[in-house]
């Protein structure tokens, strides 16, 4: 066993809690629409198709907002495929996933989703096949009121109140090759930063995201956000940032260590921007938007599209299987996300239901929790107030990838109107239990209220549809608080949450 040291001080406050944190994504991508959120043929199913019991799972993430309708879906989508009559609708091939996208879900239908839901929808404007105009035709059918073209059409196909969409992502990933349309940053960001103007005619208020890099390996990374929000800087509010992290060649070691990746993009993002800012002399600062971000296996076989002459409608892909070490690191990656609440002003889990998800289900039968459910939704629940920064004085190790990494890695939340606190803490050892001890002398009459660890000796289980309890967060009886100090054990390989009130 090792011990970490941690301070918890309400001084150390780095800024609110943002609800758009916890947002999440769906994709016309594989499952995630059709018998993912949309499946008529199931007994839950309400008078548009959608699964209630997958509403229900979506509330118990706590899922503030939800981004739609890609990913790289949405650059070759032509939204007017989706609305209307739903047997007038027209198939079309989806470049993007080489599949065949029968629009039986689209703007309204979503939209009334998101409602049942209770999530604040995020749409994305395809700027890869399409521009101005068509952004504007959709910001139309969906925010004005009535009494024009458009926004009549909405009210004819049943939708007598404007959406009032209030973030939009200009485009997605358009700095990759693979993206229908890319775009060099110059390109790019000319056709964002008009696109940004002229959507804002009609309202400005709107909080719009430019696409930035599509991961921080990218060749243009740095570059190309400097280019784009030269561009842009004045017309946007947001720039993107996307990251997927796997357990690669069994370095397990790495892969626990990759919000050391995610740490690293957030400042080297946010600094781009800030010399952006120096450079025009402006007061606006630009946050960012980490509207893509999850665990994903990519060279797996159900990642790989269809080929050929084979165009399925909703195949079987992305659909990774989760374990334990999943679950850890994506509970580190909501300690990075909540560490820079300072810049990071909203984040969308990839994806919601079947593709990368926290949520599976069977095609007109049960849903399940994988494994990266419960840390997700432990943070969406317990995260009040304000973040604050945790000095950590723990042990490190090394990684091939990140060089030293600590062994331990941890964010608080302080909710200053009731005193409480919520301790997200990650134990990145494979095999040494560590004993957190935690000062809390600066927020006194702290008691506990609950601790809770996921884990399992057998980091690789996974859950199923048969076995989605077996291994999730368990209280922790170790936990106590004497003296203003907070002591713990927790076992390698682990999530933990610890919540204290007065």
């Amino acid at each position: 066993m090792f011990t970490a040291t941690l301070t918890l001080d309400p001084a150390f406050r780095v800024g609110p809690v943002r609800r758009r944190t916890f947002g999440s994504f769906v994709e016309h991508l594989g499952r995630c629409v059709y018998t993912g959120i949309h499946d008529p043929s199931h007994p839950s199913a309400d008078a548009d198709g959608f699964r209630q019991d997958v509403i229900e799972l979506t509330r118990q993430l706590g899922v503030s907002t939800v981004r739609y309708p890609g990913g790289n879906f949405v650059s070759g989508y032509r939204w007017e495929d989706g609305i209307g009559p739903v047997d007038r609708r027209p198939r079309r091939l989806d470049l993007a996933w080489h599949s065949t996208e029968p629009n039986l879900v689209g703007v309204d239908e979503f939209m009334r989703w998101a409602a049942a839901a209770q999530v604040e929808p995020m749409m994305a404007v395809n700027l890869g096949t399409r521009g101005v105009q068509e952004a504007l035709d959709l910001l139309e059918y969906c925010n004005v009121p009535g009494g024009t073209a458009l926004s009549d059409l909405r009210r004819a196909n049943g939708a007598q109140a404007p959406y009032k969409v209030t973030m939009w992502c200009l485009g997605n990933e358009m700095d990759g090759p693979w993206q229908i349309g890319h775009k060099t940053a110059h390109e790019y960001g000319r056709l964002a930063a008009e696109t940004a103007r002229a959507m804002r005619m009609i309202d400005p208020d709107l909080e719009l995201v430019a696409s930035g890099s599509s991961g921080v390996g990218m060749p243009t990374f740095g570059e190309w956000e400097q280019t784009v929000l030269t561009e842009a800087y004045e017309q946007v509010d947001m720039i993107s940032a996307h990251a997927y992290y796997c357990e690669q060649d069994g370095d397990l070691g790495s892969f626990l260590a990759s919000a050391l990746d995610m740490d690293h993009f957030i400042t080297s993002v946010a600094a781009t921007a800030d010399a952006v800012r120096a450079h025009k002399k402006l007061s606006k600062r630009i946050a960012i938007s980490f509207d893509e971000w999850n665990v994903w296996y990519q060279h797996r076989a159900e990642s790989q599209p269809p080929t050929g002459d084979d165009w399925p409608v909703a195949p079987v892909l992305l659909e990774d299987r989760y374990n334990v070490a999943d679950a850890v690191v994506v509970g580190s990656l909501l300690i990075s996300l909540l560490r820079h609440t300072d810049r990071v002003a909203a984040a969308s889990l990839a994806q919601l239901v079947n593709v990368i998800a926290p949520i599976m289900t069977e095609p007109s039968g049960r849903s399940w929790k994988q494994t990266i459910f419960h840390p997700f939704a432990q943070a969406s629940s317990a995260a009040v107030g304000d973040v604050l920064e945790v000095a950590i004085d723990v042990p490190t190790y090394e990684t091939t990838k990140f060089g030293d990494a600590p062994l331990v890695d941890a964010v608080a939340t302080h909710d200053p109107e009731t005193g409480a606190v919520a301790l997200f803490a990650v134990n990145r050892s494979t095999a040494q239990e560590a004993r957190l001890e935690v000062d809390l002398r600066s927020i006194p009459a702290l008691r506990l209220t609950s601790a809770s660890t996921l884990s399992n000796p057998d980091h690789t289980w996974q859950a199923t549809v048969d076995d989605d309890s077996s291994v999730a967060p368990r209280s922790n009886a170790t936990a106590t608080v004497e003296d203003g100090r907070l002591s713990l054990t927790v076992p390698p390989v682990s999530w933990n949450v610890v919540r204290l009130g007065l």
